[in-house]
């Protein structure tokens, strides 16, 4: 996709490119992938650190991230089995704009607070007023 040509937010590009982040755009992954970004963990850390997480959602979660290339999955023969986690170059490489995605919700949840406020307190008004 150019950056110089009008976007068809149908063009079939535009559209893979709407489904890969409505995947790693979820909260869930986003939280997985910054959990696994300082080293590799167990499916049991994984799901102690996210706290309101199902064990089926992070199963599914995990599932579509090794999918798309960005977690694999090592196991281990024991008993029981031993599975870690961990983040793929490709998923190494996700976690830095991962991160910078939520050092700039930190710098600004005062004023997307406020904004939200604002909007909903405008919207109570409208609603009263009909």
């Amino acid at each position: 996709m150019s950056d110089t040509k009008p976007v068809d937010a149908h063009s079939p590009e535009c559209m893979k490119v709407s489904q890969v982040l409505s995947r790693l755009g979820d909260k869930w992954s986003v939280l997985v992938i910054m959990m696994l970004r300082e080293r590799s963990q167990r499916f049991s850390e994984l799901k102690r650190g996210i706290e309101d997480i199902s064990q089926r959602m992070l199963t599914l979660t995990l599932r579509n991230l090794e999918r798309d290339g960005l977690v694999s999955r090592t196991v281990t023969p024991s008993i029981p089995p031993r599975v870690d986690y961990e983040l793929t170059p490709l998923g190494l490489s996700l976690a830095e704009p991962v991160q910078a995605l939520g050092m700039w919700v930190f710098r600004n949840i005062g004023e997307l607070s406020a904004a939200q406020a604002r909007y909903d307190a405008r919207e109570r008004d409208h609603t009263s007023a009909a």
